[in-house]
């Protein structure tokens, strides 16, 4: 199989319908666990804390070790998947997931959890959601950015349902049951990767021939170069580092590894928010339900509006301007002091973060393409990995030296926002001084190709007036009419003889000759000709003479 992916050829057009919704289901699900578990699982933090005897920031290196493995696995996800397909790699990830969970039922330190929950559980997502958008994306072209918003409200549909859940489990049977409880929803990733069918090509080949014409069977036939299925395999990489070229893909890198340090913090942080400000457990978690509810309409929705036929192309600046809608939440956010200021910040966030949500992997599909979609994906999320590593903890950690959550909301804001600013500066100063080029460049091929084509044209009409020559020039310049010839040349009649009023028949082939090497020397200037031309042209007017 080489590094050529099993998921279906690389030309295949994408359907924009039929099994890719079977395939848009089977994401929304994996994206809403992969999203909404490592929020969800804050629900048991202060369970753990009672239990372990820990802080704040030790109890967020959980949800911060499940997104930095999401995150920073994926280029062995880009290598599993272009090595062995989608399917089978999800259904790996699904037992692993589950597993995960299901082993930190058992644990007997904080520890335990970092690498059960942590490691194991968020390497099964990882293995989940990455193949889940790379199929997503094959089976989508036009319609990409509405099926990428729907798949991405999975994200606020199970938080809504997970937050609530896990906060019953809790007190039903303990941060132990509900960890053994979500570890068999996990099951259900399988079910999910089995829907992940490998995209193939037209399943009736033979009506397709009966209908080409006889010049397309033909074209078919004398280009044997693009059937060859040995060259694919060895152009086909497992992790194409080329994308590292791309300006564009320099530029989102930066800009979502600086988003990232702080666009977690808040849905881990705003529960004990709202806790430290008295509110009951219950009331606490339902403001995660309220930030997913609201997460669900605005992640189709402004997959509708990336869609539109003049946002498409500014999909960069629209995603620019969410992140900073989103960054200014998370600062006027900061100074909540109520419960219902708390519901008022999670409507706002939740509309903001629903649009980063829709746009992010929109914005890297449009800038990489298709086909090195599964690689860059991976390589974006291996760079946020670090910084998705170093956010929550780090926001845990200013908690325990200050007490105040308003200083972790104003340093997620501030980081949200200078991420905006950079990609939308960055693109306006860089991306636009590279788009007038292009233009330019085709102009050019145009040109030459215009110029090529006249060339050709002009040599043929040439050499179709040399063939027709000799007839006129028999009339122009016979032996029968003298007075034709000295008019073709005034410079015949000196060297004539004047006493009998005609040419000399021993000077008159000096002037015919002298009359050709001027033709030619001219025709020569205008237009290049063969040498074999010039010379049959002189034979056929040395015969007429």
């Amino acid at each position: 199989m080489g590094g050529v992916s099993p998921d279906g050829p690389g030309g295949v057009r994408a359907p924009d319908g039929g099994w890719g919704w079977a395939v848009l289901f089977g994401c929304f699900v994996i994206t809403g666990f992969s999203y909404a578990f490592p929020k969800a699982v804050s629900v048991f933090f202060k369970q753990l804390i009672a239990e372990f005897h820990v802080g704040y920031s030790d109890t967020a290196w959980i949800s911060s070790i499940l997104l930095a493995m999401l995150y920073g696995t994926g280029p062995i996800c880009s290598i599993l998947v272009n090595r062995f397909g989608c399917r089978p790699v999800m259904m790996v990830g699904g037992i692993f997931a589950s597993l995960g969970m299901i082993m930190a039922s058992f644990a007997t330190s904080i520890y335990h959890i970092y690498l059960t929950t942590g490691v194991i559980t968020g390497l099964g997502l990882a293995l989940n959601f990455q193949p889940a958008l790379i199929m997503l994306n094959r089976y989508f072209s036009e319609r990409r950015p509405l099926a990428n918003g729907l798949a991405a409200a999975g994200s606020p549909v199970a938080l809504c349902c997970l937050s609530p859940i896990g906060q019953q489990l809790g007190h039903v049977y303990g941060w132990r049951g509900g960890f053994l409880v979500l570890g068999g929803l996990l099951l259900n990733c399988c079910v999910c990767g089995a829907l992940m069918r490998p995209l193939t090509s037209d399943p009736k080949p033979k009506r397709r021939r009966d209908q080409e014409t006889p010049r397309a069977v033909q074209d078919q036939k004398e280009a044997p170069a693009t059937s060859d299925p040995a060259k694919p395999k060895a152009a086909a990489k497992l992790l194409d580092f080329s994308v590292f070229r791309e300006r564009g893909f320099q530029i989102y890198t930066l800009a979502a590894a600086i988003m990232v340090l702080g666009l977690f913090v808040p849905p881990v942080f705003v529960v004990s928010y709202a806790k430290h400000m008295g509110a009951e457990d219950n009331r606490a978690a339902l403001l995660l339900s309220i930030l997913g509810f609201i997460d669900i309409f605005a992640r189709p929705t402004c997959g509708v509006i990336a869609g539109l036929r003049w946002v498409r192309p500014r999909c960069v600046y629209l995603f620019s301007f969410a992140m900073i809608f989103n960054g200014t939440a998370d600062i006027l956010g900061s100074f909540a002091s109520t419960y219902d200021e708390l519901v008022v910040f999670c409507v706002f966030f939740g509309v903001s973060y629903g649009m980063v949500g829709a746009l992010q992997f929109e914005v890297l599909m449009t800038i990489v393409g298709t086909e090195r979609f599964s690689s860059a994906i991976g390589l974006v999320l291996l760079v946020e990995a670090l910084a998705v590593l170093v956010g929550p903890p780090s926001a845990g950690r200013l908690l325990d030296y200050t007490h105040n959550y308003q200083y972790v909301f104003l340093l997620a804001g501030s980081e949200v926002v200078l991420s905006a600013l950079v990609l939308a500066t960055c693109n306006f100063l860089f991306m636009r001084k590279k788009e007038p080029e292009e233009p330019a460049v085709r102009e050019r091929e145009r040109g030459e190709h215009t110029h090529t084509h006249a060339h050709t044209h002009t040599e043929r009409e040439h050499e179709r007036g040399e063939r027709e020559r000799p007839p006129e020039e028999m009339q122009q310049i016979g032996p029968s009419s003298s007075s034709s010839s000295s008019a073709t040349n005034p410079a015949s009649n000196s060297a004539s003889n004047p006493s009998s009023g005609h040419t000399s028949p021993a000077l008159s082939p000096a002037p015919v000759a002298e009359v050709t090497s001027a033709k030619v020397e001219v025709e020569k200037q205008q237009q290049p000709m063969s040498s074999a031309l010039c010379s049959s042209s002189l034979e056929e007017m040395t015969k007429v003479l």
